[in-house]
């Protein structure tokens, strides 16, 4: 495991916990509007926190968080991942992953072993748009579908998050997703920030009015869907 970052504390970025986040080295898809660039460009750069100085201040934290909330980049490429969260399990803590579901296998061990005990799946685009979304022409969707599949059976508490970008997504978008997600449990359509650490400039968000009229397309097929970031 290489960790990057360390948020201490949250109430928000894991549903009903009081949580740590921390932030993985890394990615496999580069997309354009990536607000973490320093994480998934020129890693080497960073300065890694050692395992031991994590695993120190979740042991300080017993009893005091609830859980950790572990994202990136994408923290499924990350060597040593079941062996860490197998650690953090003896500790007491719940495990949000945030991951962008190209690895549906290992999410499935994942889950099965009782290692994560919640998912958030960054749902990119819309099948068709997919590949110009994660900076990879002619991706094979294959995998995120099986991701998808597997989260929409209920074999473990689920959202998917989506973050809209101008450039990016249309409404014909939105009605595929929709399709593709239907009566997903929790779906969040999140407004693009540009951080200043993107991985590409220049790009724009949906005014609140364009916002709630994507919301509404999807709603016709995912009654849950929300925005958030407003």
């Amino acid at each position: 495991m290489v960790i990057y970052g360390l948020k201490k504390f949250s109430l928000l970025d894991y549903p009903g916990k009081a949580a740590c986040t921390l932030f993985t080295a890394g990615c496999n898809f580069r997309c354009p509007y990536c607000y973490n660039a320093p994480l998934v460009l020129d890693t080497h750069e960073n300065k890694e926190i050692p395992l031991e100085d994590i695993y120190t201040f979740l042991e300080n934290f017993r009893g005091l968080l609830d859980g950790i909330c572990l994202t990136g980049g994408e923290p499924m490429i990350q060597r040593g991942m079941e062996e860490f969260l197998e650690r953090v399990r003896e500790m007491g803590y719940a495990v949000r992953l945030d991951t962008n579901g190209s690895f549906p296998d290992k999410l499935k061990r994942l889950v099965s072993e009782g290692l994560v005990s919640y998912v958030a799946m960054d749902l990119k685009n819309s099948k068709e748009s997919y590949g110009k979304t994660v900076g990879i022409e002619g991706y094979d969707v294959g995998n995120v579908c099986k991701s998808v599949e597997y989260l929409l059976s209920g074999a473990v508490p689920y959202e998917f998050n989506t973050t809209v970008v101008l450039e990016f997504h249309q409404r014909s978008d939105f009605e595929s997703i929709g399709r593709w997600i239907a009566g997903a449990e929790h779906y969040y359509l999140q407004r693009f920030i540009d951080s200043g650490n993107v991985i590409r400039g220049g790009l724009h968000r949906y005014n609140e009015d364009i916002m709630h009229q994507a919301l509404d397309i999807v709603k016709e097929k995912v009654p849950s869907a929300k925005l958030r970031g407003w």
